[in-house]
């Protein structure tokens, strides 16, 4: 695991609040695949923009969009997004041909969102619709929970 996998692990662990008698712990695949509704999605828009950056690169096919949480912002946490490769460990979601993986330490924090691409004049670039959030930055890159 990467030094920055780690920082994020130190930063999630740090934000979830567990009474002294509780051990963190990794969730079980039960836990995490027993969910209703899909976790994390994409509209059309933002699907079709990851469609075309894939093509205009040229990039492997065998890369996912990740969806991810890293510690910092303003608001406490900032979404993540990046082409990468599916680990064993990953949860796979797919929206109009995008596959999209995500960690399952990272799904308490994405449950629910969605992620869209506006192209117009006063907005451009992905934005994210957290339920979860209970602060958003003015941004929109960064949330707390």
């Amino acid at each position: 695991m990467s030094t920055q996998e780690d920082n994020l692990d130190d930063v999630i662990a740090s934000l979830i609040d567990l009474d002294g008698e509780e051990e963190a712990s990794e969730p079980k695949v039960s836990e995490v695949t027993e969910r209703t509704g899909e976790p994390v999605r994409l509209t059309e828009r933002a699907a079709r923009q990851v469609a075309r950056i894939k093509s205009e690169e040229g990039l492997d096919e065998n890369l996912y969009l990740r969806v991810a949480v890293e510690g910092g912002g303003c608001s406490g946490l900032s979404y993540k997004l990046g082409l990468d490769y599916r680990t064993e460990e990953d949860e796979v979601f797919e929206n109009f041909g995008v596959e999209m993986i995500v960690s399952p330490k990272h799904l308490m924090y994405l449950e629910g969102i969605e992620i869209d691409y506006p192209d117009g004049l006063d907005a451009r670039g992905f934005t994210f619709d957290n339920p979860n959030a209970v602060d958003n930055c003015g941004c929109g890159t960064s949330f707390s929970i």
